[in-house]
């Protein structure tokens, strides 16, 4: 794609420049259209410069009004319009005086007198001082609404972000209370070396959390690497019994979407599926193109939604008065995508009984420029995660069991 030499600037990005620039532009063309009709109606060349005056009058005149206008403008309405109407019924007389009597030292001997000829120019002259006063306003006004449209533009900006990383912290106390549980539980059973290890864990996916804005977007691969760290972290809790599979395709990988909109999901299927089965569940992250789209699917091979309850009702219960409550996960996330990408998004939860819960989220897809050589893992996360694998190494099985 061609790229501009220089950079487009908006002819209203510098209100002085281009105030004197419409003022040479429309007083030039003034000029050029009167002294053309001149020569038109066999006027002399020397009749040219009372054209010249007159072009020098209404322009100075014009310097003047803009001064008082701009005084008039942010008034009420009524004292704006009845001030205008005032100091402009004031500068065409002097316009039209100072025409006439020009034309009367042109033409000393000419048969009309003098009030004859200042009614015959005082039309011309309120035509092209009330056109640019009209000009004046319409082009201030529209002014004043773009400046408002970019405020309050500016002014939704700032709501959104607020909101988003409200959102977004709002996920750390929910993670960190049950994390920090589960030390305080290790702690109790003087099994220091979990509880150590755990420690280390949390703060490695802590300290990959904060890189990130709150309000930031993060690629597919980053938001894995992310979620493999809290993995790790509840894998000290469950051992075998929490298993994981990622199916993650190429193009999907580098796709962007908010930090941290999964791992609420992972966790609500460790809450309800991994935990409350002897066995276990397999919780499973895909993520794929679909066009324009992207699809992002976390399910789990737990009991699913309970008979008699429908999907829907899950998201009912976001408040806690059902079977299943997802406390601030599903409801977070679904007013994260809300919240990011309005009705190009869609949020859905597809169960049966005994046979797994799953969730789906379908947003634009997106990717950073030059992001297609991005490696499929980013650095910190491989330092965090082999820094825990050591230190899980060191660890025997007797100290690593819960």
């Amino acid at each position: 794609m061609s790229v501009l030499p220089v950079k487009p600037v908006p002819f209203f990005a510098d209100k002085n420049r281009a105030f004197w620039r419409l003022q040479a532009l429309g007083w030039g063309g003034a000029m050029i259209l009167r002294a053309m009709s001149s020569l038109a109606n066999a006027q002399p060349l020397s009749f040219l410069v009372l054209v010249a005056i007159a072009t020098v009058t209404g322009f100075s005149l014009s310097l003047i009004l803009s001064v008082v206008y701009r005084q008039l403008l942010y008034r009420r309405a009524i004292v704006t319009w009845a001030g205008t109407a005032v100091v402009l019924a004031a500068a065409v007389g002097v316009y039209a005086f100072i025409d006439s009597w020009v034309i009367t030292l042109y033409r000393p001997q000419a048969d009309s007198g003098f009030a004859q000829l200042f009614l015959g120019v005082l039309y011309l002259d309120l035509t092209l001082l009330g056109a640019w006063s009209a000009l004046y306003y319409a082009i201030n006004f529209y002014l004043q609404v773009e400046e408002a449209n970019d405020r309050l533009l500016a002014l939704e900006n700032q709501a959104t972000s607020a909101q988003l990383a409200m959102l977004r912290y709002q996920l750390n106390p929910h993670f960190l209370f049950n994390t920090l549980n589960s030390i305080s539980t290790l702690v109790l059973l003087k099994q220091t070396e979990p509880a150590n290890a755990m420690l280390s864990r949390l703060s490695s996916f802590l300290r990959y959390t904060l890189i990130n804005q709150p309000t930031a977007r993060v690629t597919i691969a980053q938001e894995i690497d992310t979620l493999k760290l809290y993995l790790d972290i509840e894998r000290m809790r469950f051992e075998e019994r929490l298993r994981t599979r990622f199916d993650i395709a190429p193009e999907a990988a580098r796709a962007l979407l908010p930090s941290l909109l999964l791992q609420p999901l992972v966790e609500n299927a460790i809450k309800y599926a991994v935990s409350t089965q002897e066995s276990g569940a397999e919780i499973k992250v895909r993520a794929e193109r679909i066009g324009d789209r992207l699809r992002i699917t976390v399910s789990d091979t737990g009991p699913g939604i309970p008979r008699g309850r429908t999907p829907d009702d899950v998201i009912g219960t976001v408040h806690g008065d059902g079977h299943r409550s997802t406390g601030v996960g599903l409801a977070n996330i679904s007013e994260r995508l809300a919240q990011a990408y309005g009705d190009q998004q869609h949020f859905e939860i597809r169960s049966r009984p005994q046979d797994g819960f799953a969730v789906i989220i379908e947003i634009p897809y997106e990717t950073e420029l030059g992001d297609e050589d991005e490696p499929a893992s980013t650095p910190i996360g491989n330092a965090a995660r082999e820094g825990i694998r050591r230190l899980a190494e060191t660890m025997s099985p007797a100290t690593r069991s819960t």
